[in-house]
């Protein structure tokens, strides 16, 4: 009897480190279904590229949160048509104009993190980013999940299993926001620009015959222009938000934090 008790906390968490590892994986395993929004450039590589001057908002460090925030969740029936004839308004290119200066601006940046997968479970930990391409997402305890891309590979690595899954960094969402310079209405497919007095929202749409579409919402702050989240609809219709807070773009991360080790997966360092 005490060994059944004893071992039930054990499976629960085992059972909730497997759920943050779906979870985490999840954006980014759907969005290597898709076709490539841009299939002859690579964004996260591009040797003439050079960074954007830095803007003032791109420079603003966010006032400290103890709290994570509640990320918005887009409401499933309200997803925009798409479809090959679409067109925006003066407003609306100016807003996307917007958006894409201020991720070509950033060239680091560390904060937090609040996820929400497809089912509700909420995860959370740190972030550290350096252009072009590299970025690393540690998952709060009791995770062993992190998530690093090196500039040109991404690794969902679990600690615990001692696994790692390798993606190409060219087809998955992150290169949107790693690339050095981005012109979104040029350089992607939009479906959707909307705003209000809160947030501006910029949902971007890849296609695939064989597994259908997925989709990228970005969603800014409309006063001072900075990411709040993203959110990742897979070709199922399933949603992972990600919201980001206590934004820095000051500090230059440790580019060792961005070393990808293919033959050591446990250690926490690598």
């Amino acid at each position: 009897m005490d060994k059944a008790l004893t071992s039930q906390p054990d499976t629960r968490r085992a059972d909730r480190a497997r759920r943050t590892r779906l979870s985490a994986s999840g954006w980014i395993a759907t969005a290597l279904v898709a076709a490539l929004v841009v299939p002859a450039t690579r964004l996260d590589a591009t040797p003439s590229a050079k960074p954007a001057p830095k803007s003032n908002a791109a420079q603003a460090t966010a006032p400290k949160q103890t709290t994570p925030p509640d990320p918005i969740i887009p409401d499933p029936r309200k997803r925009p048509a798409g479809g090959l004839f679409i067109s925006f308004d003066a407003k609306q290119k100016a807003e996307a104009a917007k958006i894409s200066s201020y991720l070509s601006s950033v060239q680091t940046m560390v904060g937090n993190f609040v996820q929400v997968g497809p089912d509700g479970s909420r995860t959370t930990g740190d972030f550290y980013m350096q252009k072009p391409g590299k970025i690393r997402f540690e998952y709060d305890q009791p995770s062993t999940i992190s998530i690093v891309s090196d500039g040109q590979s991404v690794v969902v690595r679990d600690r615990k299993l001692a696994t790692q899954d390798v993606y190409p960094l060219s087809q998955t969402p992150l290169r949107y926001l790693l690339s050095d310079r981005i012109d979104l209405l040029r350089d992607t497919k939009v479906v959707a620009i909307t705003s209000d007095d809160l947030y501006t929202s910029i949902t971007l749409e890849e296609q695939n015959p064989l597994v259908g579409t997925s989709r990228l919402m970005l969603m800014t702050g409309t006063k001072d222009n900075q990411l709040k989240q993203w959110t990742v609809t897979d070709p199922q219709g399933y949603d992972t938000t990600v919201a980001v807070y206590n934004l820095d773009t000051t500090k230059k991360p440790d580019p060792g934090m961005f070393k990808i080790d293919y033959t050591n997966y446990s250690n926490p360092n690598n």
